[in-house]
Formats: C-alpha cells, structure tokens, sequence
C-alpha cells in the first residue's frame, strides 16, 4: 500500500514539475518575442531619424518650387563683389525672381567665396564662379546640382554692365538651361545684344564698372583663364 501512495506521490511530482517547465518555456518565448519586437521597433526608429537628418539638396526637381517660397521671403536685391582686384556693386532684377533668389541664396551659403573670375574676354565679357579646386565642388555637391530654366523675355537686353547667367551650347541642353552656379559681366560698349533672348539678364553694374573693366583687361592664356588668378574674396548683401 505505502509502495502505491509513492508512486502516485511521484506521478503527481512529475507531473508539476512538467507544468512549471511548460509555462517557463512559454515564458521564455514570449520574453524573445518582446525583445525582437522592441529591437525592430529601435532599428525602424533609428532609420528614420537617420533619413529625416538628410541635409537638403537642391536638385533639378525641387529648385523651382524652392526658389519660388524663397524668393518671397528674402528680397535682398543688392550684392558687393569683393575681388582681389578691387570691389563692384550690382543691383539684382526684381522681375527674374528665380535668378535673383538663386544668387542670395548662394551668396548666403557663401559658395562664390573663394571663386574665381575664371573666363575673361576682352571687350566682351568677364565670367566668374568657379575654380578649379575640388573644394568648389564639393561646395557645389554640399548645395545641389541643379540648372535653371532661361527666363529671357522680360525684356532685359545686354548692355554694358549687365549680368547674366552662362548655359552650354551643346546638344545636350537645347533649351539653354543655366548653370546656376556661374555668372558673366558684359564689358562690350554699349553692350553684347546678340545674346538677348539666349541668356537671362538679371541683374547690373551700379557702382565699380572701372574694377570690372581692370579685370576684364588682365592677361589670359589660350583657354581664356587669366594668368594670374582674379579671387572673388567674398560677396555681401548689401540691400
């Protein structure tokens, strides 16, 4: 009889001890289950803080939509060009909105800083912008790289003194679009007017065209970068 009452004790013992492995196996698995959940929860969260960091670039999709909010709020129309060669001031048109908002906008980020007047022609033209150091473009990458579309039928014609924003002539760009980065003095007297209606004006000379007209005049070689370079030092908003 005490032989029958042991073995239904140890029946039972094992049969509780059973149950108590069962429900710490379950336990355990729904802990893993918790834990895994909460580990992709973190790594989702992480991917979009990650993304949201993204510093913004402009691109050819968002720069006319970018410029036309900003344009409205930053009516800054007046620059000084500080050159090594001396300093010019330029009043911005109103009327190409985008052009002129490109240009304080740049000037804000303070990309032409430590450019170049890179392209000079003389009695035509002096071209400035760019280097040829990798710094500029990666200052160029930093901002975005983008075009603009030509904006030429406000009437603008290129007299002397006028800025106006360079585009290639190759095939590859038949609707002229501009190099947002790079801009052209006309020193021609009394202007360049074959260029009307190829090239957006958009913006003049008011003060220091005698600071253009000495850069204008500096020896260049064949490719018509000067021989000595001629630094844009800085440019500032004035108004």
């Amino acid at each position: 009889m005490r032989t029958y009452c042991y073995q239904i004790a140890t029946i039972l013992l094992l049969f509780i001890l059973s149950a108590c492995g069962e429900t710490s196996k379950k336990k355990t698995k729904t802990e893993q289950t918790v834990v895994k959940d909460t580990i992709a929860v973190d790594s989702a969260t992480v991917k979009e803080e990650e993304k949201e960091e993204e510093p913004f670039r402009l691109t050819d999709e968002n720069a006319i939509p970018f410029f036309f909010e900003y344009q409205k709020e930053h009516k800054e129309h007046i620059v000084k060009i500080n050159t090594s060669m001396g300093s010019f001031v330029v009043d911005l048109y109103e009327q190409t909105p985008y052009h002129r908002a490109n240009f304080i906008y740049l000037t804000k980020k303070k990309y032409f800083n430590n450019t170049y007047f890179h392209r000079v022609v003389k009695n035509f033209i002096i071209q400035g912008g760019n280097t040829d150091m990798l710094s500029t473009a990666k200052k160029r990458d930093s901002i975005g790289l983008y075009l603009l579309p030509p904006d030429t039928r406000k009437g603008f014609k290129h007299h002397r003194g006028v800025i106006s924003m360079p585009s290639s002539d190759d095939v590859s760009n038949p609707h002229k679009l501009a190099s947002p980065y790079e801009f052209f003095i006309v020193t021609t007297r009394p202007g360049s007017y074959h260029l009307d209606g190829k090239y957006t004006a958009f913006g003049r000379v008011i003060s220091g065209m005698n600071v253009v007209d000495k850069i204008n005049h500096v020896p260049t070689d064949e490719g018509e970068w000067p021989m000595k370079n001629v630094i844009i030092e800085s440019v500032e908003i004035v108004e």
